[in-house]
């Protein structure tokens, strides 16, 4: 019996281990009498469709494989050409996506978003409540036009240091430390209290341990290395245990222990008090949840605005409603709203109430830990020195492009488009890539100067050539999510599918019983079920395949689209509540401040938070921007002619 049940647990390993290839296999064939039965261009539609989605939320093949399955099973099923296919993975929002490349390239080449970031701290101050606030504030701007992975991995390594200072101090919950402010001269008298009963404590600590180790295993820290780490925080507490005092007021005492392994898990002995931890799980929670929010504000802040302009933009091509000003009108309120509401939430469930305490500007009020978390602040932004030439380009090229996308077609008066005797020619894109060509023109390097600019990420610094551009092919290259181009491409061909075969209109006819519903109540459900989709698969694939599906559901109902098409853009990237919700939540996760139990229980209140601020932003200020109350005539002729 036990060999027959070793047996059977080894061929379910087999197995398990096997599990994407059988998907990979297994799929095609199971629906392949789809097609058979049924040789119809819907059927044959339905089928890639379907193959299609099962390879993107199982994720058996990378994403951008899974993409090309429609350039090869189209034309095989005769649904569209070879040729049709390939001209939909290149698009006007990939050429748009290329020119915010290289524009954020420049930025973090030349260390613009790191100045940008600890200057927002710097402001903040170093309250824990009003430092999450502030870490949010510079992840959310960031986020508006890096990508929100790469915005999250920037920052978290300056949280990071910020939270290493804190466990560093050790003097989390001491009420003493709320006094320093006030009596500084009673600070040394404690601090050499303190300082005795330190001893004491670690000599009582070795007499009861002598047995096991030799004298020579355990070595305290002297005054001053203790205050060299006190002060710059710059090791992290990786092979140190902390010894918790009898007295609950004192602080923690440091420890080094050559040569011994840790035992216990990073998250159960890194932290001094309980409530250090608390407010590093805020902090690094806080970061991804602000980076979703920064990435909803504008129409290149995330790949799935993107992927629903572009659709909206070759479904409906008549709407000329979406473009870079009336997104940011729409959804910055959102994204204002949700940052308050979500710092609100995040203070709540991990520091309390007590906002007084953790939000007061006041200098009187700072314990000895938050003033050497500022003054750590303040070190790494000094290593920065004073702004340079690359930056000072870097930013006139960053208000340029933004200035130039908001002029383009502003709407209540002419935009510098007008300018030009043909209309429709000239796209956000076009602004991108002008801006971004002109980055491998100009020099890096003052013109009539000598010097040559500083640039810790780059090899370009110590080249002597005076000529050197602002980016290199190189740095274009390395930020260039050429995944992402080719996934958005898969879900653009897979739309142009379903448009020529009338899948969508068939889908459409299927959900005509939903047409007693009221519009708020489909774009609800919408929202509710795109975003528990997208917790357990990614983004841009969930998106890529509701979006036709909402699209023909609106048109059956005669709702306007982008009623349910622009809350369902959003919700999708409410995937917060899991690690393989979305890459900025693995990012954090890998810290190791935060547990799964704790991005469940945070992300929930966040999930709803977004899906209930997008509801009130479509159904008040989004009424009149985009005049929801009418079917618009550009959606009645995409109607008719799906219709014939």
């Amino acid at each position: 019996m036990r060999l027959e049940a070793a047996a059977r647990m080894d061929v379910f390993r087999k197995l398990w281990r096997a599990r994407k290839l059988i998907v990979v296999v297994f799929i095609p064939l199971s629906l392949l009498p789809l097609p058979l039965v049924h040789p119809t261009s819907e059927a044959c539609c339905a089928y890639v469709l379907m193959v299609t989605a099962v390879y993107w939320v199982s994720e058996a093949v990378p994403l951008g494989a899974a993409a090309l399955v429609p350039a090869f099973l189209y034309p095989l099923f005769g649904v569209l050409k070879s040729s049709e296919v390939a001209a939909e993975y290149c698009k006007d929002t990939t050429l748009l996506l290329m020119g915010v490349i290289c524009l954020a390239a420049s930025i973090e080449k030349w260390n613009l978003h790191k100045r940008i970031a600890l200057r927002m701290v710097m402001i903040a101050g170093a309250k824990p409540g009003m430092l999450v606030l502030g870490f949010m504030c510079c992840t959310v701007f960031l986020s508006m036009w890096l990508s929100n992975t790469s915005t999250t991995a920037m920052v978290m390594p300056i949280a990071e240091a910020v939270l290493q200072q804190l466990i560093c101090t050790g003097l989390a919950d001491s009420h003493h430390d709320s006094e320093t402010g006030d009596a500084p001269e009673e600070d040394s008298a404690v601090s050499t209290k303190e300082e005795n009963l330190d001893k004491n404590q670690l000599e009582l600590l070795y007499q009861n341990e002598q047995n096991e180790r030799s004298k020579q295993d355990l070595s305290s820290f002297t005054e001053g290395q203790a205050g060299e780490l006190n002060g710059f925080g710059l090791q992290p507490v990786l092979n140190k245990t902390f010894v918790r005092q009898t007295n609950g007021h004192l602080p923690q005492v440091a420890i080094e222990i050559p040569n011994v392994k840790r035992v216990r898990a990073r998250r159960d002995s890194q932290y001094p008090t309980k409530r250090d931890h608390m407010i590093c799980k805020c902090l690094s929670l806080s970061i991804t949840y602000a980076a979703t929010i920064g990435g909803l504000i504008t129409i290149t802040g995330t790949s799935t605005n993107l992927i629903f302009a572009e659709q909206f933009n070759t479904r409906y091509p008549e709407a000329k409603v979406i473009n870079f000003g009336t997104w940011f009108i729409f959804s910055f309120p959102i994204a204002i709203i949700m940052l308050v509401l979500t710092w609100l939430w995040l203070h709540f469930l991990f520091l309390g109430c007590n906002f007084r305490e953790t939000c007061s500007l006041s200098k009187k009020r700072k314990t000895r830990r938050e003033t050497m978390s500022e003054q750590r602040i303040q070190e790494e932004y000094a290593k920065l020195g004073p702004i340079s030439y690359p930056e000072v380009v870097t930013g006139i090229f960053f208000i340029l492009m933004t200035l130039l996308w908001f002029t383009r077609e502003p709407g209540f008066v002419p935009g510098w488009t007008s300018l030009f005797e043909k209309k429709g020619y000239r796209t956000d894109a076009t602004v991108s890539v002008l801006l971004g060509f002109l980055l491998f023109l100009i020099p890096a390097r003052r013109p009539f100067s000598s010097s040559s600019p500083s640039c810790s990420n780059s090899e370009d610094s110590s080249d002597p050539d005076p000529l050197a551009p602002m980016i290199t092919w190189k740095d274009f290259q390395r930020l260039m999510p050429w995944e992402i181009v080719i996934l958005v491409g898969g879900g653009y061909a897979l739309a142009a599918g379903c448009k020529v075969s009338g899948l969508s209109v068939w889908i459409g006819r299927q959900l005509e019983p939903m047409s007693g519903l009221p519009p708020w109540a489909v774009t609800l459900l919408a929202c509710l079920l795109v975003s528990a989709v997208t917790e357990f698969a990614s983004n841009p694939a969930t998106l890529t395949v509701f979006l036709p599906i909402l699209s023909a559901l609106s048109e059956t109902l005669l709702i306007n689209p982008l009623h349910t098409l622009i809350p369902s853009t959003m919700c999708v990237s409410f995937g917060v509540m899991l690690p393989v919700g979305n890459p900025p939540n693995a990012i954090v996760f890998s810290y190791g401040h935060v547990k799964i139990s704790d991005m469940v229980k945070a992300g929930f209140g966040v999930n709803l938070i977004g899906v209930a601020v997008v509801m009130l932003a479509i159904t008040t200020w989004g009424v009149p921007l985009f005049n929801l109350t009418e079917f618009p005539a550009w959606a009645v002729a995409r109607n008719v002619t799906g219709g014939l």
